[in-house]
Order: C-alpha cells, then sequence, then structure tokens
C-alpha cells in the first residue's frame, strides 16, 4: 500500500513538472540565445502532443502568428550606428575590435538601409516550417481539403509571412483553397489598434502590479558599459550617451540571427552574456504586453465569432489563419493568460514564472486546435499550442491539456465584456 501511495505521488510531481514546463533559467542554460526575448528566431522544439481523449478528432484550428524573421523594424538603428561608428573611426577612437566589427558592418551597409523592416529568407522559411508541422500533426483537418481563410496586417513582412504559410499547406495538399487577405477590412482581427482600422476602438490601459515594487530587483549587470568598453576606447564627442550606443549595438547584436549575420559583432557581447542580464528585460518586455493586452479583445472575440460560425455550421472553413505583430501576440498571450501570462505578480522575480519575453519571438505563434467526438458531437474540446507547445489556460479542466470549448468560450467572452463595460481589475 505504502509503495502504491509513493508511486501515485511520484506520478502527480512528474505531471505537474511536465505541465509547469521547464524554468526559464533553466531553459536560458540550456539555450542562452532566448535571451535575445522577442528578436529570438522562432524554433520548432521537439515537442510530444497529449493524445486526445478516446473517440476525439481534431477538425478545425484557430490560430495567430507574428511575422517570420526580418531586418531591424525601423532605420534609426542602422543610420544611428553607420554615423557613431564612422565618427569614432575619423577620431581614432575604435578599439583593435572595434575597427573589426566596423569593417564587416561596412561591408553589409546597403544591405541593412535595403532591408530595413522587411522579411528575411529565414522569416519565410520559419512559416513554411510551422505551415507543415501544422498539417502533420492534425492530418485529420486537412486530409480531405477545404476553405481556409488567411488574415493579415498591412505589412509587407507579415503578407509574405501570410504567403509563405499558405503556399506551403496548399503543396502538402492541393485540395486546400485558401483565401488570403490583406484589407482594412480585416483589420480588427489580426492588428485593432491600426489606425487605418474602421472599427479601431479605445481600451483602458492595464498596469502590472510588479512596477510598485520594481525597485526591489536587483540588477547589477552592466553589460552595456562592457560592450562600450569593447569598442571604443572612450565615447567623448561621440553622437549619443553611452547607454544609448550600448542599447544599439546589443539590438545590432541580437538581430543578426535574423538576418543571417551571426559572428559579425565578433566577441564584443557573449550569449551568456546576454542570458545574465535577460531576468531584468524581461520585466520590462512583461511591461510593454501587459499595458495594451486589452487591445487584443477584438483579436480574442474574431476568434470566438469564427469559431462559433464553424460550429454553427454558418462556415465550412477547417481553419482561420491570422498573420500580425509582436505587438499583438504579445498582448494577446496575457489577455488569454497561456501558460499563466495573466498572473501579474508584485513580485519581480516571479514574473519570468508566468511570461517570458521569447514567447514573442520572430514567428511566434498560438494555435487553438478543436476537437470533435462522433457521439457526442456537442461536446467540442480544444487545446492550445503556444510556439508548438501545448500550454495552459486560466480554465477550470480535469482533462488537460485539453479544455470543453463552452467553458473557454464563456471564460473569455465574460473577459472582454468585463473590460468594455469598465469592470477591469487593473
Amino acid at each position: 500500500m505504502k509503495r502504491l501511495l509513493l508511486t501515485l505521488i511520484s506520478g502527480i510531481v512528474i505531471i505537474t513538472a511536465a505541465a509547469q514546463g521547464i524554468p526559464a533559467l533553466e531553459q536560458l542554460k540550456a539555450n542562452p540565445r532566448k535571451a535575445y526575448g522577442n528578436d529570438y528566431p522562432y524554433q520548432q522544439e521537439p515537442t510530444q502532443l497529449t493524445k486526445a481523449p478516446r473517440g476525439y478528432k481534431p477538425f478545425y484550428i484557430s490560430h495567430y502568428s507574428r511575422h517570420g524573421s526580418r531586418y531591424y523594424w525601423t532605420d534609426r538603428l542602422y543610420k544611428d550606428l553607420d554615423t557613431l561608428m564612422a565618427t569614432a573611426q575619423r577620431k581614432q577612437l575604435l578599439t583593435t575590435e572595434g575597427q573589426a566589427f566596423y569593417d564587416k558592418l561596412k561591408i553589409v551597409q546597403d544591405e541593412l538601409a535595403t532591408g530595413v523592416s522587411e522579411l528575411t529568407q529565414l522569416g519565410w522559411e520559419q512559416h513554411q516550417g510551422i505551415a507543415r508541422t501544422m498539417y502533420n500533426r492534425f492530418p485529420e483537418v486537412f486530409k480531405k481539403g477545404g476553405n481556409v481563410l488567411a488574415i493579415s496586417s498591412l505589412s509587407g513582412r507579415c503578407v509574405l509571412s501570410m504567403s509563405a504559410f499558405c503556399q506551403e499547406l496548399v503543396q502538402c495538399n492541393p485540395e486546400i483553397e485558401i483565401r488570403e487577405q490583406s484589407s482594412r477590412f480585416t483589420l480588427d482581427g489580426v492588428v485593432p489598434s491600426d489606425n487605418q482600422n474602421p472599427h479601431k476602438r479605445k481600451f483602458p490601459k492595464a498596469r502590472p502590479r510588479f512596477e510598485k515594487n520594481r525597485s526591489k530587483f536587483k540588477n547589477d549587470n552592466n553589460l552595456r558599459e562592457k560592450v562600450v568598453a569593447r569598442v571604443f576606447t572612450s565615447t567623448e564627442g561621440l553622437p549619443g550617451n553611452a547607454n544609448r550606443i550600448g542599447s544599439n549595438l546589443i539590438n545590432l547584436y541580437t538581430s543578426l540571427p535574423n538576418i543571417g549575420h551571426e559572428g559579425m559583432m565578433g566577441d564584443i557581447i557573449t550569449d551568456e552574456e546576454m542570458a545574465s542580464q535577460w531576468e531584468a528585460s524581461n520585466l520590462g518586455s512583461y511591461t510593454w504586453v501587459f499595458e495594451p493586452q486589452y487591445e487584443a479583445i477584438p483579436i480574442l472575440e474574431d476568434i470566438i465569432k469564427k469559431a462559433d460560425a464553424v460550429l454553427n455550421g454558418q462556415s465550412d472553413h477547417i481553419a482561420d489563419l491570422r498573420f500580425g505583430h509582436d505587438t499583438c501576440l504579445g498582448p494577446l498571450t496575457v489577455l488569454m493568460g497561456i501558460n499563466g501570462a495573466d498572473r501579474d505578480p508584485e513580485d519581480p522575480y516571479e514574473v519570468k514564472n508566468c511570461y517570458q519575453n521569447w514567447e514573442t519571438c520572430k514567428a511566434g505563434n498560438i494555435q487553438l486546435i478543436f476537437y470533435r467526438n462522433k457521439k457526442q458531437p456537442n461536446e467540442v474540446l480544444v487545446k492550445c499550442l503556444l510556439n508548438g507547445k501545448e500550454a495552459t489556460l486560466p480554465v477550470s479542466t480535469e482533462i488537460a491539456p485539453y479544455y470543453k470549448w463552452l467553458d473557454v468560450r464563456s471564460f473569455y467572452t465574460a473577459r472582454c465584456n468585463n473590460v468594455q463595460s469598465g469592470n477591469a481589475n487593473n
């Protein structure tokens, strides 16, 4: 009896550990590049999915994705660095390591200036891979073909990400018919805060509770100072202050894997150094995605509306796909409370346990997989995947990672209505 009890307890511990996932700092040890945060290029990690309850088969997928890897989103970074490095060379303020970096930077300056904000080859390939993985994981959804609606923001990098994804799905099965749309008509479902959205609404801002206690977080990391010292013998007479210079160099470093120029900065920064300052940067990221979470309400409403149409027989879609930006994916993750992202802890040291900014990476995505049982057609289950891995939702269930859709729908409808009626807690 005692051995049986120990076995049961051990099993519960294993299940709990699996549900909670690997702690953030342990993930960083295994892959320091995750410290790049929302600059981290998407990678499909090997994952074994939990089998659906007996008799349930997937039949519909609702999806939201950030565009894939791109050049830096604004030309300001490249222009600032060009001016900075040219001035430092003229004033003979570059270290040997700094000069080596500048020599490489000059070679690609035209490419960087031309490519600003555009999708890279890696970004295209990321969405191809995600589409093929989706198809292979859930063949029941796609094997007979069917209609898919894909909508995108008006940004070229999002349109191309959508195109890469949709082309790959059709390559998997030519019987799939996809309607692609990048239009002001559909902005509410993909980038509702866009000024061109004719249905744009104003939502209240939220404020994470940890901000009141942020001063308790001890951050002794001086990475920016180290980086600046490795590139320049002095910053006197250079444009911008030392903090801005250090931040620009770090931002360039984390962007390099997305554009195929890893190694260009030599040993000016290391991934291990990035990992050492990740927890502090993640705090800023949490505030950044937490505050505008209610602006993602129209996206969540679009997810519910289109799922309802499928379930009510008003839509024949086998999938609804959305391609947008980190400014929507991150807040949507918080609004939906995926993996506890809505926990809103008071302790700044707890933030890393409910949100990790690499989950809002390039090509980061949320997938809701809908399941139906022929014997119980009205009891639909749903499972959430965050970047291809099973995730938790803030809804009661006895069959995690599966949830009853009616429970999920009711929970999120109430959350959206509560905010819009002015009863939000934040």
